[in-house]
């Protein structure tokens, strides 16, 4: 008679899930209240749909320098950063979730903030290609050179998700399931 441990309590046997999705969606929705808050509020460049003068999908023209089209624009905006906001807490309880014991090494580690910055270069990537090119909703800078400003909104992101990628991949690997009373080192 063979006697086997099935505990699903013990380290070895317990499958640790990573940080790199909470990292991500947490770094998706920061990237996004960088981009709200520094070029829809601060800047001013452009709201969620300043250029569907020339969009590709046929929507009204919601001008910011009219009362209605800036009160639209506004409701889109605000849409916008309730997703960021989501992204934010849903990133947030995820880590909190796999992450039972020395968190602070967490949020010190490199692994952490190099998977939020490939979310923020995701972020740039996946909305930069959607509203950007394909919608053309808006643009990071409207007027001549605005493709330029475009292309550049995509190299950032493009740059965001290797550098984060290489600092994540420079870390030191976390023990998410290490004892409190005897962390890993």
């Amino acid at each position: 008679m063979s006697t086997r441990i099935n505990d699903a309590t013990t380290p070895s046997r317990r499958q640790v899930r990573g940080i790199g999705l909470p990292g991500t969606i947490l770094g998706l929705g920061l990237g996004g209240f960088v981009d709200g808050i520094l070029l829809h509020q601060i800047l001013q460049w452009h709201h969620m749909l300043t250029s569907t003068d020339t969009d590709n999908i046929g929507l009204d023209y919601y001008p910011a320098d009219t009362v209605h089209g800036l009160e639209i624009n506004t409701l889109w905006d605000g849409f916008f950063h309730t997703f960021t906001w989501l992204s934010v807490l849903i990133g947030l309880g995820m880590l909190h979730s796999r992450v039972t014991h020395s968190r602070g090494r967490v949020w010190a580690s490199r692994v952490l903030w190099g998977w939020i910055l490939v979310g923020w270069g995701v972020f740039n990537l996946v909305e930069g290609i959607i509203d950007h090119h394909i919608l053309g909703i808006h643009h990071v800078r409207s007027g001549e050179y605005q493709t330029w400003w475009d292309i550049g909104f995509l190299l950032l992101g493009a740059l965001l998700v290797l550098g984060g990628w290489l600092l994540q991949h420079s870390g030191k690997p976390i023990d998410l399931s290490a004892d409190a009373d005897h962390p890993a080192r």
